[in-house]
């Protein structure tokens, strides 16, 4: 069976703290007339800190969609490979032995695909498929590792890569002023994140099923409004209580499989907002510990969309705690409303089993370069 194996995480530079996130707000927006309910959520996310592209100042200026995209287009080729290396080296694989690269993004536009771009100039074989995913927002994490698992499954020796790319500084919009857009620029952050998935072998996370589920008539509630300024991110006030009507459905895929989703040894969640990892809480019956990976990526990199769920394993990895058999629970959350879903065991594979015993060891420090805020090239 198909195991996904540590993914590798990479930040831009540029910090701004919830702070300077709350003074900027108060001078660009001081006529605002919802502004204190606008920095009221922007509070109680429970951010501390993000990471941008780009100086603030840059940030905040708007010099038209094709400059962004370019910008965009520039900034992927130069730091995606070197978390995607990271992440090959980890699961002890080579480009050349990759038969599927899924790339997922939402907050910039090429075609071809940078799949193209990478396979050209990292060494992936020429006939490795391409599925660049870019419509799915926040929940095509989740996708992504769904679809990796569909391709393993249907071709068992195959190696599948998953790369997210999200660089949400660059959807910024500084002449939309509904609170939903304002919530917004103090919640989303930039990241990138890659991880292989290998049909034979392997140490991490071996899935054993996953699912889909929309909610019904709420296709509205997260979406962009696409204008000649381009991505204007739209959030419906609902959106913070949508985990009542998708706990059921992870209780669904848990309860198709035998397990209880209540009583499962690890939780990756992508953290849209900590209402959604507290009403998780709540309506799985299963304490607010077992979400303190996706709430460690939401306080220090704020919502970094398709990447979160990524950056999530990798805490769970890094910190160790998993035991073999170990099972858990996969979910991406987004536009739709849709959960991309999966349920799998921890497995450490033989070699790594001979090499470090049964229990993953903590990264040295050379290892968390791909973690630190910095650029590539």
């Amino acid at each position: 069976m198909a195991t996904l194996c540590r993914p590798a995480v990479s930040v831009p530079e540029h910090v701004i703290t919830m702070q300077q996130t709350l003074d900027l707000a108060r001078t660009i927006h001081a006529d605002h007339p919802q502004l204190q309910l606008a920095l009221r959520l922007m509070e109680n996310t429970g951010v501390q800190k993000r990471h941008l592209l780009r100086p603030i100042e840059e940030t905040l200026r708007h010099d038209g969609f094709d400059v962004r995209n370019r910008i965009y287009e520039a900034e992927a080729k130069a730091r995606v490979p070197a978390v995607i290396n990271r992440a090959l080296e980890d699961a002890e694989l080579r480009a050349a032995d990759i038969d599927v690269i899924i790339y997922v993004s939402c907050t910039g536009f090429m075609m071809p695909s940078l799949t193209a771009w990478l396979i050209n100039t990292m060494g992936f074989r020429s006939d490795t498929r391409q599925v660049p995913i870019a419509q799915l927002g926040c929940a095509a994490g989740g996708a992504a590792i769904n679809r990796a698992h569909d391709f393993c499954t249907a071709y068992p020796e195959a190696n599948a890569l998953i790369v997210a790319c999200e660089f949400c500084s660059l959807c910024y919009q500084p002449t939309d002023l509904g609170v939903g857009n304002l919530l917004s620029n103090g919640l989303f952050g930039d990241g990138l994140a890659a991880a292989v998935m290998r049909g034979q072998g392997g140490t991490g996370v071996t899935l054993e099923r996953n699912g889909s589920y929309l909610v019904p008539d709420t296709e509205d509630w997260i979406a962009y409004d696409v204008r000649s300024t381009g991505f204007h991110f739209k959030l419906d006030k609902r959106v913070p209580a949508t985990m009542e009507p998708l706990a059921p459905a992870l209780k669904d895929l848990a309860g198709q499989h035998g397990w209880d989703a209540s009583d499962l040894d690890f939780y990756i969640i992508h953290a849209g907002g900590p209402r959604i990892l507290d009403d998780l809480s709540k309506f799985l019956g299963v304490p607010a510990e077992a979400f303190r990976f996706s709430r460690a990526t939401l306080t220090e990199y704020g919502n970094i969309a398709s990447a979160v769920v990524l950056d999530a394993l990798r805490r769970l990895f890094d910190e160790g705690s998993a035991h073999p058999t170990a099972r858990g629970l996969l979910a991406g959350f987004g536009p739709g409303i849709t959960a991309e879903m999966s349920l799998g065991r921890w497995t450490v594979s033989d070699r790594a089993s001979e090499r470090l015993g049964t229990r993953v060891i903590a990264d040295v420090p050379d290892r968390a370069l791909a973690e630190e805020p910095t650029r590539v090239g």
